[in-house]
């Protein structure tokens, strides 16, 4: 009585075990999405485009192309005379449009070898609703120019505008440069060593008015300047090499080079430990500044060599001239009445 018992409750547990076990599976068909081979949205809709287009599987690109245009001729809007017992492509009756569109729509997705690959294969594997969806999708939206292309474009128009621009700027440096005492009394000395001015103010057989002789004379003065004078600094003549088009051809060349610089540095100052020179001296100073290269390059050759013989390349001593300089600074705008007169202005506060 208990043997018989027993074994109906081991029954009874494994049949409970196997429905844990087949429940998961049975909900998947549930929550799956059937799909078949054609689906709406996709492709050709409903209709097979190789149907419609009255070819089989394997035929090639130019058979494809063939009935294309004997449809498209058949069906076009313009052309269209509809007879008894005309059917469109299908075997479905249809108006021009329709079937126009949908004889258009199956010749574009069989053209293309990749498209056509994916149409195959969702012919082939129609359980896969969502995938195909993905892959129809993005090859519509994806952009039909290269990528590339459009980089490298860009890359140029915004090359060029650096151009145009760099050499406004320079042009507008070059005449501030020209009012400026340092560099036009400099050019001034080369004019008249060079006899330049004394042809400018040379009467020939057209006289020259004074406010030509004056143009002439200070375009010589900007030539000098643009040729002659070392101009450093944010003031320097643009370089094509400098465009972004080039820095980015020659990025790799700057990358090695500067791997190769700081392997250097490291074997020769911290390995070996080699006392700096001038100009690596220079270079610690100006990041310990944070001054760009141009910006340092700008600054007069006497404050370079105040810096060297202050040793501002050590920290401490660095630290020592930039709270100098602070207090510098302070005292100036102390003394600054501008400065006085906006310190109480907030001192009182709005009126």
């Amino acid at each position: 009585m208990a043997a018989p018992q027993a074994r109906r409750w081991g029954a009874g547990a494994a049949g409970r075990r196997r429905l844990v076990l087949l429940s998961p599976l049975l909900l998947v068909p549930l929550l799956a999405r059937p799909a078949g081979a054609l689906v709406e949205g996709l492709y050709c809709g409903t209709r097979d485009c190789y149907a419609v287009l009255g070819v089989s599987r394997s035929a090639s690109k130019a058979e494809i192309a063939r009935a294309y245009r004997q449809l498209a001729r058949r069906y076009h809007p313009d052309r269209y005379r509809p007879e008894p017992g005309d059917e469109g492509p299908g075997r479905k009756p249809r108006s021009a449009e329709e079937a126009f569109l949908l004889v258009a729509t199956a010749y574009e997705t069989l053209k293309d070898e990749e498209t056509r690959k994916d149409y195959d294969y969702m012919l082939d594997h129609p359980e896969e609703y969502y995938s195909h969806y993905y892959h129809h999708y993005s090859r519509r939206l994806t952009p039909k120019v290269d990528v590339r292309v459009v980089i490298l474009v860009s890359v140029c128009a915004i090359s060029v505008f650096q151009f145009f621009s760099w050499w406004n700027s320079y042009n507008k440096a070059i005449s501030y440069l020209a009012t400026v005492p340092k560099y036009r009394i400099q050019a001034t000395e080369i004019a008249k060593q060079q006899g330049l001015l004394k042809k400018a103010k040379e009467k020939g057989r057209n006289k020259k008015s004074k406010e030509e002789i004056r143009d002439e004379e200070e375009n010589i003065i900007k030539n000098i300047i643009k040729s002659k004078i070392d101009i450093k600094g944010g003031y320097q003549k643009p370089q094509i090499r400098d465009l972004l088009l080039f820095q980015i051809i020659l990025a790799p060349f700057h990358l090695c080079s500067y791997i190769a610089w700081y392997c250097r540095w490291i074997y020769n100052f911290n390995i070996k430990g080699k006392e700096y020179g001038e100009e690596e001296r220079l270079y610690i100073i100006r990041k310990s500044m944070k001054m760009s290269k141009s910006q340092f390059d700008s600054l007069e050759d006497h404050q370079k060599e105040t810096f060297l013989k202050r040793e501002l390349w050590i920290k401490e001593n660095y630290e020592v001239y930039k709270q100098e300089q602070e207090e510098e600074l302070k005292k100036k705008l102390a003394n600054d009445p501008r400065w006085k007169r906006y310190r109480r202005w907030m001192n009182s506060g709005p009126l």
